[in-house]
């Protein structure tokens, strides 16, 4: 089938079972070979191919409201709603978004990248439903990953008790990204073996069919007898003393199945859960026998082989000399404990879960719980290190702020995929951590210019005892410069200077330094020398640095790859305020106040003038300006 031609999932209909094995097996062979051009979630995407069209066929979207939980399972639902003639621009630039993004289509009614919101946003919808006496299905889709957040869990509580009608797609892969914890997973692992009781339930169902009709007192009687063999056959319950209907569990790969169940959703009054179990990478070899999540997201691979198109990056990737370098330490200091929301791969961390099993946790999507435990670590006297990604630190503000910040706990916060990601897009670019911390007091807020100073900072982490320190340090991988065989700290607050310059001055930090130091070359060919400062501590400020460069009245130009309200830029206007030094004039780069897209990041750097051509210009201004009248804001 020329999937580039379906414009709606209306087709699906009147297709047969054959027909729809047919249609799936195109799907698979579409989103294997354009995935391993553009990279993607090949594995979620290629787990719910039979889900996605049983769904479409049994609803009708987009009066019927599909919510995508994370969002990055959404791939077969984009063919099907007619955006399959673009996935050539899948993540890229200005192309199809990894994600649901309701600009794209009204078939897109939940926007998410982040886990676990889906049945806060369906309990939404339904409400406004009933409100307004329309007339539709709500059908949030979760994974059982998703459903450990504590936020899926609190609406899981309302929703019971409210009872509002709803389906709930509980896809059960037994993985998110990587394999799942908790007690929750294993309920889930004990429904997926309780076959006796499915079974057992549709016997006594028939049995009771064939009962002449006696009366309330007969039916109330064989709903209790029912009650009694789910109780006596299954050792977890969970969901209907949750006040949910459970369905399952189902193969989801048997579209008579899944048929079947959603037919039998459809009329239950009520909140129900129909609870499918598919294959992660389902038809496509390498995805399918991955147990640690190398194929949950990828980049471009060789289709024929899954072998992965090799980066041509010179150093180690920054997730892994950071988690390395922290289990380097590990090995001399029992202090260290290292945690995880779920994250083990995409944070590197495997090394120090072989190494240190027992001071490793892997807490599952539960990125409040991680934080505050963390906290509770450390007032035992011990060293809690929480690889956290950028955006998704953003989900345990508050934790941080009231469990670690105030009472000046020693947590130290290894915040990877800080600043731009690229091809993910708005919910995972790392940009916002530097606003949202920077306020908090006791914090200190450090990132390295290459991966040597960043093995130094993991050093200085561990070993610094006055409060919560994190270290930013971004996606993709280092340099590749030279290695200290030895770590050793920086002292706390302390700037360097990379090129000396009396005519103005770069402050900037991370991956802008190479930025900062191309401008300064090009404006020294043209008489302009320019001061170039790896300002490595974002918080606190090198304020000796600072007083030197602005009594000497020196035009600062600030650099971040990072939101300028907030941010770093922010910070030395501050200053320059609070100390009025209002005569020299500070500009500043950084983020614009917008949501930024996915695409590559040199593109995105170059649509948002983050680049050397838009700082040499503002350098060159500043030199060349004879008027300082005050602090410019730009």
């Amino acid at each position: 089938m020329d999937l580039t031609k379906i414009t709606s999932p209306s087709f699906l209909k009147n297709m047969n079972k054959k027909e729809l094995e047919s249609l799936a097996s195109d799907i698979r062979s579409f989103l294997i070979e354009k995935c391993s051009i553009t990279g993607g979630h090949i594995g979620p995407n290629l787990g719910v191919v039979e889900l996605t069209i049983a769904l479409h066929k049994a609803f009708n979207s987009p009066k019927d409201k599909f919510l995508w939980d994370v969002g990055h399972q959404a791939y077969v639902h984009k063919i099907l709603t007619g955006r399959a003639d673009q996935f050539d621009t899948l993540r890229q630039f200005k192309g199809l978004s990894g994600f649901p993004k309701r600009s794209e289509s009204e078939h897109d009614e939940w926007e998410t990248g982040h886990s676990s919101t889906s049945l806060s946003a369906a309990m939404g919808m339904a409400i406004a439903r009933d409100i307004k006496k329309e007339k539709n299905y709500v059908i949030p889709i979760i994974g059982d990953g998703a459903l450990t957040g504590g936020m899926a869990l609190e609406a899981l509580n309302h929703i019971g008790h409210e009872k509002k009608n709803m389906i709930v797609i509980l896809n059960d892969n037994e993985m998110s990204i990587a394999p799942n914890v908790g007690a929750l997973h294993n309920i889930l692992g004990r429904l997926r073996t309780a076959k006796e009781y499915s079974k057992a339930k549709e016997e006594l169902e028939v049995l009771l069919k064939k009962i002449p009709v006696l009366g309330g007192k007969v039916a109330s009687t064989a709903e209790r007898v029912k009650d009694s063999l789910k109780y006596l056959v299954v050792s977890g319950v969970f969901f209907e003393e949750m006040g949910f209907k459970y369905l399952g569990p189902i193969d989801g790969h048997d579209f008579d199945a899944l048929d079947k169940s959603l037919e039998y959703a459809k009329k239950v009054k009520g909140p129900v859960i129909v609870h499918v179990i598919t294959k992660k990478g389902k038809g496509y070899k390498p995805a399918e026998e991955d147990t640690v999540g190398t194929w949950h997201g990828t980049g471009p691979y060789k289709m024929e082989t899954g072998d992965f198109v090799k980066s041509s990056a010179k150093g180690p990737s920054w997730s892994g000399l950071v988690s390395e370098s922290v289990r380097k330490l590990m090995e001399d200091d029992e202090r260290i404990v290292a945690i995880t929301p779920a994250m083990p791969v995409g944070s590197k961390m495997e090394g120090i879960q072989r190494s240190f099993p027992d001071r490793f946790f892997d807490v599952g999507i539960a990125e409040q719980h991680a934080t505050t435990m963390a906290a509770g670590i450390a007032t035992q006297a011990m060293k809690p290190y929480l690889a956290i990604y950028s955006t998704f630190l953003q989900r345990a503000y508050d934790q941080v702020l009231h469990d670690i910040a105030r009472p000046n706990l020693n947590v130290f916060i290894g915040i990877d995929r800080a600043g731009l990601v690229g091809a993910d897009g708005e919910t995972h670019q790392g940009v916002f951590d530097i606003a949202f911390l920077r306020h908090l007091p006791n914090m200190v807020l450090m990132m390295p210019k290459d991966e040597n100073e960043g093995q130094h900072m993991v050093k200085t982490a561990i070993e610094y005892n006055d409060g919560p320190i994190a270290l930013r340090y971004p996606r993709g991988n280092g340099y590749g410069v030279p290695m200290d065989k030895e770590m050793k700290t920086i002292p706390i607050g302390s700037w360097e200077v990379l090129k000396e310059g009396k005519d103005v001055a770069i402050l900037t930090f991370g991956t802008t330094i190479p930025t900062a130091m191309d401008a300064a070359k090009e404006l020294e060919q043209a008489g302009i020398d320019v001061k170039v400062v790896n300002a490595r501590f974002i918080k606190p400020l090198d304020v000796d640095m600072l007083h030197e460069l602005l009594v000497k009245k020196v035009p600062i130009l600030t650099i971040e790859e990072a939101v300028l309200q907030g941010g770093f830029g922010s910070a030395v206007l501050e200053f320059a305020s609070e100390n009025k030094y209002l005569d020299v004039e500070i500009d500043r780069m950084g983020i614009p106040d917008q949501f930024i897209e996915q695409g590559s990041v040199d593109l995105l750097l170059e649509e948002i003038h983050l680049t050397k051509e838009e700082a040499v210009e503002r350098l060159r201004k500043l030199a060349n300006s004879n008027k300082k009248v005050g602090t410019k804001l730009v």
